[in-house]
């Protein structure tokens, strides 16, 4: 007698074209569709949870720059002077100090520009 699995091969379609819901035409009907239309999804959407972290980092360098320019200084010359005077602030926080509060971000600024000062005194 042949055994054809079909609890367990309609349980798996139905996931499959549960996953596929929001898709159009086919790719949300048929399962042959549906299936390679899933798979692509969830290869994108792996590779960009690890994508959206550089391009949020980049984001941030960006704000930080631009804020940074307008105080006089440069984006790396700004980093180097924090990590001298040993500011441990992440670029996440300078990004929206540097969106939202341009007066704390001024201070930082001073502050780095004094680390590269003992800095250089130091060499």
């Amino acid at each position: 007698m042949r055994v054809t699995n079909a609890v367990a091969s309609r349980k798996r379609r139905k996931r499959m074209l549960q996953l596929a819901k929001g898709f159009r035409l086919k790719r949300s009907k048929l399962y042959r569709y549906a299936s390679d239309a899933v798979d692509h999804g969830l290869q994108y959407a792996y590779r960009d949870r690890r994508r959206k972290k550089r391009e949020y980092r980049y984001l941030w360098q960006i704000r930080i720059n631009a804020a940074a320019r307008a105080s006089g200084i440069t984006y790396s010359r700004f980093m180097e002077g924090l990590k001298a005077a040993q500011c441990a602030i992440d670029r996440k926080v300078l990004a929206d100090l540097a969106a939202t509060d341009s007066a704390a971000f001024v201070k930082l600024v001073e502050v780095a520009q004094n680390g590269l000062k003992a800095k250089a005194a130091k060499v």
